[in-house]
């Protein structure tokens, strides 16, 4: 029978601690939320020796368990509360070589809670570098635990960390200091009034507010010292408490660690002062997106046409060779169509995940952070506020979740009313199919059209995002005052297994996530779109025959017959002009009119398909609903697609490739893409992707609430269901006025 130990992994931000997590558990991990809580939950199984697993917990990032923000409460309630299920059986503190005196303040306050602690010194790899050296065996002694020193990044001395937490019994678990000595008479009324309880666990308790542990509270008759500390004593005992921590960490510091300052050779700070310029700065950051866009676009060309190519064989495939029923249909046009609808952007999808773990890897995001803290300033935001928008580029969740970490409240709501403006991947989907229909391939000075309208979309969000909080900033009549303060990582290449990591889980967190949106909602739609109770779609094929028998075919169809015939016509005649044989002429004259017969018959189906879709249910419903949307140049099956991405944004590609789907039996394997440029608007006789209604899409897309995800998250975060109301309501209304001008201007 295998044993399994509890390992808690925690840090300060920075100090590599997602790579030492990598390099533990590998791929055998899951992402999740802590139950009832909006925080992100990493775990994953590190296998040891002896058939020995490791449950290992990722918390998150954190300075000290003084805690200011809801990651790091989670931290401090975890380590407290010995029932959960999570308690960790051993503490694994990672610490970054370079900045061991900060690191070590969270690793002496976890060891006075009595928990049996390893310190990880990280990035091992630097210290010649920097000219560091480090005595091991003393260190281990005064700070009466073990050390382990290891590189994340080149995986030594991980195997030496696997057996440490495989022998975690042999390692103390008595504290370093006695924090009593900040306040004795203090501490002694604790001890007297919980007699059986630790006392620096109660300390935590006290100035944490949080009470995860059973308190005894014993009577006495003077306890007038423990009940009237006010918050600004008890924050200044936290001080005291501080100073006592780093007087002990700076002696320890003094006899272990030492520093070559000639050896350390420093460019860091030549690089920052260009990468944080108040003009290059920005110019910097611009040019990197750009290139980015356009990478995304030049790079995912390739497999998501050889995706769309796969999905459109494969419906044709289940078509020809599963019997004609109910179930084929279904699997051809409803399951395959939608799915196909959001597989075919994966490629994308993975690059902008992968871009963006690049820049977070490198150390750069940082900079950006630092620098977008002096656009932010005058709109009543923050730098802390450019992490939750920077975050809303894979996801506006996630992104409103990050807000926690602002401890001003209005700068925190200001952050989450505006943060679903920015371009998130769901949109993505969307944004690309619209611009390949309506955006020629042409290139400006190399930079592709395409690509260059993909990037401003992007700073459309952001600009918006920022308009509307500088709005809310005088709106909002709430007093506030806040600093900002950003921890600049030393650069470094980034590590190819973390990038790896990364890329998969977002990927195929954002798959697994649309997926099952998109597949329930492809089926309701074929079978909306496949069935009706009309007269009119019960009779579609003799009411559409008898019509064409009585004024022929519709102009688009007329036409499309017309030019397909005169090509096949400019192939065969001169081959019959020139044969000898009359007969052989003859023959050649029969096949054109064969193919014009074909031709005839392919239109025919087409029309009756294009009928019965119309008066199915899901017809019936977007003729209902085509009035509000054919002053922005959509008709009823775009209609139906923009009501449906409320769920979820993607869904939008997927619904309009089950629509186009439906009834669609002819042999030839379009694609998506294909099957939406041959779209002609009835009205106008034209394609009904063009550059007007394009454009109209794409703004909609930008500013338009379009998630009920979010707006679920926002309730939760602000505890109200005024703010996401009030969100919905502006955006889709703001989003329609935007759309309607877009089109009524360039039509």
């Amino acid at each position: 029978m295998s044993k399994s130990i509890n390992v808690a992994l925690i840090g300060n931000p920075n100090t590599g601690k997602t790579s030492v997590f990598n390099q533990l558990t590998g791929l055998s991990q899951k992402v999740g939320n802590y139950p009832g809580i909006t925080v992100e939950k990493k775990e994953g199984i590190c296998k040891l020796s002896r058939g020995v697993k490791a449950h290992i917990l990722d918390l998150p990032g954190t300075y000290s368990l003084n805690t200011t923000s809801l990651d790091e409460s989670v931290v401090v309630e975890l380590l407290l509360n010995k029932k959960d299920k999570d308690f960790p059986d051993v503490a694994v503190v990672v610490s970054d070589v370079e900045n061991l005196k900060r690191n070590l303040l969270v690793f002496t306050q976890i060891k006075d809670l009595k928990i049996p602690s390893i310190l990880v010194i990280n990035m091992s790899d630097r210290m010649e570098k920097k000219g560091i050296s480090l005595n091991i065996s003393l260190l281990e002694e005064l700070l009466n635990t073990k050390v382990a020193l290891i590189s994340s990044r080149k995986g030594t001395g991980i195997d030496g960390l696997k057996q440490l937490i495989a022998d975690y019994k042999t390692i103390s678990a008595e504290p370093n200091l006695d924090t009593t000595v900040i306040a004795p008479e203090y501490f002694e009324k604790l001890r007297k009034t919980f007699p059986k309880e630790d006392l620096y666990k109660l300390w935590i308790v006290i100035t944490q507010d949080v009470n995860f542990m059973p308190i005894e509270k014993k009577a006495v008759k003077d306890t007038s010292s423990f009940t009237t500390k006010s918050k600004a004593e008890l924050k200044r005992l936290q001080q005291k408490e501080t100073i006592l921590r780093y007087q002990f960490i700076n002696k320890v510091l003094k006899e272990t660690y030492l520093i070559d300052r000639n050896a350390a050779k420093g460019w860091r700070a030549s690089i920052d002062r260009i990468l944080t310029h108040r003009v290059f700065g920005y110019l910097i950051f611009l040019f990197i997106l750009v290139t980015i866009f356009q990478a995304i676009y030049d790079w995912s060309s390739y497999p998501m046409d050889f995706i769309d190519a796969q999905f459109a064989a494969a419906s044709e495939w289940i078509k020809t060779t599963l019997p004609p029923g109910v179930f084929t249909n279904l699997l051809a046009e409803g399951i395959l169509a939608g799915i196909g609808g959001i597989v075919i952007f994966i490629p994308q999808i993975a690059f902008l995940f992968l871009f963006i773990a690049l820049l977070e890897e490198s150390g750069y995001m940082s900079r950006v952070v630092f620098l977008m803290d002096r656009i932010m300033r005058p709109f009543g935001l923050s730098g802390k506020s450019i992490v939750p928008l920077i975050s809303g580029t894979a996801c506006a969740i996630p992104a409103v979740m990050a807000t926690r970490n602002i401890e001003n409240w209005k700068e925190r709501l200001i952050t989450i009313l505006v943060t679903p403006f920015i371009t998130c991947s769901a949109r993505l989907p969307v944004y690309l199919i619209i611009i390949a229909l309506v955006i020629p391939e042409g290139r400006f000075f190399g930079l592709s059209y395409q690509a260059l309208t993909l990037t401003l979309l992007y700073l459309i969000g952001f600009g918006a995002a920022i308009f509307s909080a500088m709005i809310l900033n005088k709106i909002l009549k709430i007093r506030s005052r806040s600093f900002f303060v950003v921890e600049m990582p030393s650069y470094k290449m980034p590590l190819f297994k973390n990038v790896f990591y990364t890329v998969v889980e977002k990927t195929k967190s954002f798959v697994y996530g649309a997926g099952k949106i998109i597949l329930s909602i492809s089926i309701v739609l074929w079978f909306l779109g496949s069935n009706g109770y009309s007269s009119e779609f019960n009779n579609a094929e003799e009411i559409v025959t008898q019509k064409i028998e009585t004024i022929g075919f519709d102009e688009y169809n007329q036409e499309q017959i017309q030019r397909e015939l005169n090509s096949y016509r400019s192939r065969v005649m001169p081959e019959a002009s020139s044969a000898s044989d009359s007969e052989m002429a003859l023959a050649m004259r029969d096949s054109i009119q064969i193919k014009k017969l074909s031709l005839e018959n392919k239109a025919r189906n087409q029309e009756i398909a294009s009928y019965k879709l119309e008066n199915s249910y899901i017809g019936t419903i977007g003729k209902a609903i085509e009035p509000m949307v054919l002053p922005l140049g959509y008709d009823w099956k775009i209609g139906i697609a923009v009501l449906t991405s409320f769920a979820a944004r993607e869904v939008f590609v997927g619904t309009l490739a089950t629509i186009y789907s439906v009834g669609n039996d002819e042999e030839e394997t379009e694609t998506i893409k294909e099957r939406m440029a041959s779209e002609i608007n009835p009205k106008t006789k034209k394609s009904l992707f063009n550059l007007a209604s394009g454009i109209s899409l794409l703004l909609f897309y930008a500013f338009a609430m379009q998630c009920m995800s979010t707006l679920a998250i926002v309730k939760r975060e602000t505890n109200s269901w005024r703010w996401p109301i009030a969100q919905l309501i502006f955006m889709s209304v703001f989003a329609y006025i935007v759309a309607l001008i877009a089109f009524q201007v360039l039509k």
